[in-house]
């Protein structure tokens, strides 16, 4: 890293590893893009939940949640204690995945339907 005189670096000091950072970026991108994990995720915001709570909120299948919060576990994006003979599931940073939606709905919103007609992101249904 390129360091300035001074003790904090500024930002054109600081070298990044573009690739890298496209990599993490799109892993990311990856972990939240399904629906099924968007709605969990949402959900999670309302507070902790077991498989069985979002199971029934959700309308899906329980090994279908369960397929997806250990993705978003793997991920970081939430993280599960014990409670009795379930888990509850939790957000590890809310205040972060605030910001994505809030950005997602920004973005979303200055694109229009662009990327829901686009046929290379369009979700089959």
């Amino acid at each position: 890293m390129a360091m300035n005189s001074g003790t904090n670096p500024s930002l054109e000091d600081v070298e990044v590893d573009e690739q890298a950072a496209a990599v993490a970026a799109a892993c990311l991108f990856r972990a939240m893009g399904d629906p099924s994990r968007v709605a969990i995720l949402r959900h999670l915001l309302l507070g902790e939940h077991n498989v069985a709570e979002l199971t029934s909120h959700l309308g899906l299948a329980q090994s279908t949640v369960s397929k997806h919060l250990a993705c978003l576990r793997d991920c970081g994006l939430v993280t599960s204690r014990p409670v009795g003979r379930a888990s509850v599931f939790t957000l590890t940073q809310p205040a972060a995945v605030v910001g994505v939606f809030a950005a997602a709905e920004t973005l979303l919103s200055a694109t229009g339907d662009a990327v829901v007609l686009c046929p290379n992101t369009r979700m089959a249904g």
